[in-house]
């Protein structure tokens, strides 16, 4: 750009060099003494002066044309030229800060080793938090950059003014099966394996795929105003040739929050507050891992209001409280009109409760709480369930590479949380007879998990879980009736796997699973499930 702008330069000087030496060849003509010419010469003389005068005219005309292009382009430059400075310096900006960060992190780190000794040690391991540190900033910093390259992009839009934000992930799930399950893909209970064979089964699925979309609202009364809407292809199949490969669209989670500094008020369809932790697996999307096997989960319409009281600069204690849509784990009647179910049919809401308390411990969250669930059941002649439930969660961070986690229940008419292996109650007979007894399932269960990360980009999990309906019930209804199946009596579920994520967008996933079902009848049924996964997140 420099020797552009110079080229420009030197042409006009030379353009009025030649003027000025054009110039003096006439001023020297007309010097001469007019002894030396005729009248005739005297006269061409003249009418050639004339011509060069115009020649010389039309030449300053043009560089005076040249000259006002040149610094018309030279702006131009000058422009693009801020406007790359611009750009560079953000780019800089932001590393800057980032090494910065990076900087006084390692000095820290140091600090500390030198303070506690064991220098060599100190050395090694502050080697490789430096390491790890460089690859996680300069993905960072290429994210960034990649951010301001595209600030000029066509963005999601919506019909307000207010911004749009589209996420989710793109899952590619390869499974085999060893034994017979309830689900080839999505496997939670295990099957007795036909006569003369092992049985088995092996396929693939992209309907554990999610789309998400997250709209930023207005400020109302000072709190800000959030919604959200999380969607899969896990609702079923089509009734059409080769079906299983067209998921059906399906609602997962839908809410709209408003939040003040302390307290927040969320209203839609989430996950039970009261129970919020879940195992750690991309095998289990569509469903959370370890279900039926002591994880209590549920996608339930609910209105609840959240206050947090900061403890101190490391701690909160959070508290939580809502009213629920009262599900019981019934299926549906029909495919399109909504029937009662038993706890809709007791007119009054489910409630739920928790209290919880967080403290940063190396870097993580070390959360422990407690919850309860309450909820009526009204099965019809007057047959009345109080279904209720006591459960505690935890997250353990050991060090800064192992953690613990987990969840324990007891509760009673738990099917609609996918306790009691989905069921809420055992009938003696036909439950539309009025003959028939009802009696609430009582179910205790839970799981853990253990997590070892030993480097930002990958991980490794095991988790053990288990679903243990009371034996009494069981017993008491020996041929009873139930929706799901009235012989279960006991499932366990395990699983072990590795995820690797070499950018924040990509991962590789590989788990093996384990599941032992019990029946009051034929003992346990066991099978075993491979999963292997690849996804991109945007």
């Amino acid at each position: 750009m420099k020797m552009t702008r110079w080229y420009e330069w030197l042409r006009c000087g030379l353009l009025m060099g030649a003027m000025a030496w054009t110039a003096s060849g006439v001023a020297q003509e007309a010097a001469k003494p007019a002894e030396a010419t005729s009248p005739r010469a005297s006269s061409d003389s003249v009418r050639e002066l004339r011509e060069q005068v115009r020649e010389l005219q039309a030449a300053v005309a043009a560089m005076r044309s040249d000259c006002q292009r040149a610094r018309v382009e030279t702006a131009e430059l000058r422009r693009k030229i801020d406007e790359v400075r611009a750009g560079t310096g953000l780019r800089e900006a932001v590393l800057r800060n980032a090494v910065a960060k990076s900087e006084t992190t390692t000095s820290k780190v140091a600090a500390e080793s030198l303070q506690n000794g064991a220098p060599e040690f100190q050395e090694q391991r502050e080697d490789r938090e430096k390491g790890e540190r460089s690859a996680s900033l300069e993905e960072e910093y290429q994210l960034l950059s990649g951010k301001v390259d595209d600030q000029y992009q066509t963005k999601v839009e919506s019909a307000s003014k207010y911004r749009l934000r589209l996420s989710g992930i793109v899952l590619m799930n390869l499974v085999s099966n060893q034994g017979v399950v309830d689900s080839i893909d999505l496997p939670t209970l295990a099957y007795a394996r036909p006569a003369g064979g092992s049985g088995g089964s092996f396929g693939a699925t992209l309907r554990q795929s999610e789309i998400g979309f997250e709209a930023f609202g207005p400020s109302v009364a000072g709190a800000k105003t959030r919604a959200d809407l999380q969607l899969d292809l896990a609702g079923g199949f089509a009734t059409v040739p080769n079906g299983t490969n067209s998921g059906l669209l399906r609602l997962r989670t839908g809410t709209v929050r408003m939040d003040w500094k302390n307290t927040s008020v969320v209203a839609g369809q989430d996950g039970i507050f009261f129970s919020p932790n879940s195992p750690t697996s991309f095998a289990s999307l569509a469903v959370p891992a370890l279900s039926y096997a002591g994880n209590l989960w549920s996608w339930v319409p609910q209105i609840r209001v959240e206050h947090r009281v900061v403890l101190g600069d490391e701690s909160t204690l959070t508290f939580q409280g809502g009213i629920l849509d009262p599900l019981s784990g019934e299926v549906p009647l029909t495919g399109f009109y909504r029937q009662a179910g038993s706890g809709e049919s007791s007119r009054q809401p489910a409630y739920g409760t928790r209290i919880a308390w967080t403290r940063n411990v190396f870097g993580q969250s070390l959360r422990v709480g407690v919850g309860g669930f309450y909820s009526r059941q009204d099965y019809g002649f007057s047959r009345k369930v109080a279904g209720w439930a006591g459960m505690t969660d935890i997250e353990l961070p050991i060090n800064h590479h192992f953690s613990l986690s987990g969840k324990l229940y007891r509760g009673k008419g738990l099917g609609g949380l996918y306790g009691g292996i989905g069921r809420s109650a055992l009938f003696s007979g036909d439950p539309a007879l009025a003959s028939t007894e009802v009696r609430g399932l009582n179910a205790v269960g839970g799981w853990a998990q253990l997590k070892y990360r030993p480097a930002n980009k990958v991980e490794f999990n095991a988790a053990f879980g288990m679903d243990n309906p009371y034996a009494y019930d069981l017993k008491y209804f020996r041929y009873s009736q139930a929706y799901g199946n009235p012989t279960l009596a006991r499932n366990q579920g395990s699983f072990v796997n590795v995820i690797y994520r070499p950018r924040s967008d990509l991962l590789f996933s590989a788990e093996y699973r384990h599941l032992t079902t019990y029946t009051i009848t034929n003992g346990g049924n066991s099978a075993g499930h491979l999963n292997l996964m690849m996804g991109v997140l945007f």
